[in-house]
């Protein structure tokens, strides 16, 4: 069982798929690691640590060649369109008959690459789609990846914002602490509150979800009360429920007074596989004084704030709207560290004595496949990611 991790199709992923001191765990489980020259630089992984570790340091071309698993940050629609989608397909191209692919895939929309690994008849497994379950916690990448975000989106801020976060007593007089607003209390939201709490600033937040009142005041925040009929507003699997749009008008009416006297606003809901909602009106930013932030997390996915542009920085009557994109990426070596652990974990679930076995009937892996021999695993991914479903003539 070869295992596979090379430099991420997209030239501004800095991230790597596997860490060196993940290859132990998978040599001992009978894998062999087969490293592409140069895959973990960019992080600050060395060959050479791969080789210390006992992985196989090789040409990308002959870790491609021989792969039965190849693991990856991005791939196929994850890995962007244009010129990185087309490298995205020439490595899948590159890869044998039959083999799997592991990592973050955005199998939410169609991608050339998807046809590409059903032409070749290959098994795709979406790390997105890991279930919410205590036994799957370890192999959750968009929770350890959002953790880093949630961090970062609060440096982001203070270093926009042109105040301190913290108070500060001196000769020259006091300065009052910062007010940060975080809205959507999710993985990255409760590192955001943590992360602005340790830089000394006065945080609030709000969520849909009255259940994480008690999570956001242990944190030493205030939780925002806004009284809505949130009804069943989480999923099964612990992520906020796509609401009706009277719903967010409403909920954006009763925000504007908060977030017009707060200087950071971080923004972090989002709905797998949806837009993100627009929580952030053009009203409210032209409430905000001149000097104050927003700092969307949620840009990818067309933005919280109606005025986020995905990947830069918008000036709208002196307020500050921050859109960044791949923003654990920024964080490369640690956000590698904990997505190959993620990584790693999972797939000493589905391999056993150097055999790959992908039991469809465990719970993980049925959520998680959404390709197996070249086509979709169910009628709804076929049609979204416009590939054939998977053949039921023999049941």
């Amino acid at each position: 069982m070869n295992i596979a991790v090379i430099r991420e199709p997209a030239p501004e992923e800095p991230r790597v798929a596997l860490v060196p001191g993940d290859v132990p765990a998978l040599v001992k489980i009978g894998a062999t690691v087969l490293v592409g020259r140069g895959a973990g630089i960019a992080s600050g992984y060395t060959d050479a640590e791969y080789q210390e570790k006992g992985a196989e340091v090789v040409d990308e071309g002959d870790a491609l060649s021989r792969a039965d698993v190849l693991c990856a940050v991005r791939q196929a629609a994850a890995a962007g369109s244009g010129s990185d989608g087309d490298r995205a397909v020439e490595v899948l191209s590159a890869l044998p008959d039959g083999a799997t692919v592991v990592g973050l895939l955005n199998p939410y929309e169609p991608h050339p690459a998807f046809a590409a690994m059903a032409g070749k008849h290959m098994r795709a497994i979406s790390l997105e789609r890991i279930p919410r379950i205590t036994r799957a916690q370890s192999m959750d990448v968009l929770s350890s990846q959002a953790n880093l975000a949630g961090y970062r989106a609060v440096l982001l801020g203070a270093l926009e914002l042109p105040k301190m976060f913290p108070m500060m007593m001196t000769a020259a007089g006091t300065v009052v602490p910062a007010k940060v607003f975080v809205v959507g209390v999710g993985v990255a939201g409760l590192q955001a509150i943590a992360t602005a709490k340790r830089l000394g600033a006065v945080v609030s937040a709000y969520d849909i979800r009255p259940a994480v009142k008690e999570q956001v005041e242990s944190l030493g925040a205030r939780f925002v009360e806004i009284e809505l009929d949130t009804g069943d507003s989480e999923t099964s699997g612990g992520y906020a429920r796509e609401m009706d749009e009277e719903f967010y008008r409403k909920q954006r009416e009763k925000m504007l007074e908060v977030v017009a006297e707060t200087d950071v606003v971080i923004t972090t809901a989002a709905i797998p596989g949806k837009r993100a909602p627009t929580l952030v009106t053009t009203e409210m930013v032209e409430a905000m004084h001149p000097g104050t932030v927003v700092v969307d997390l949620a840009a990818e996915r067309g933005g919280n704030c109606e005025l986020t542009q995905a990947g830069t920085t918008v000036d709208h009557d002196g307020v500050h709207i921050v859109g960044p994109v791949n923003v654990a990426a920024g964080l490369a070596h640690h956000a590698s560290q904990l997505f190959s652990r993620n990584v790693s974990t999972f797939l000493k679930e589905i391999i056993s004595d150097g055999r790959l076995v992908a039991d469809a009937d465990d719970e993980i892996v049925a959520a998680t496949m959404i390709m197996d021999g070249g086509r979709a695993t169910d009628a709804a991914l076929a049609a979204a990611l416009e590939i054939p479903g998977a053949d039921t003539s023999k049941e």
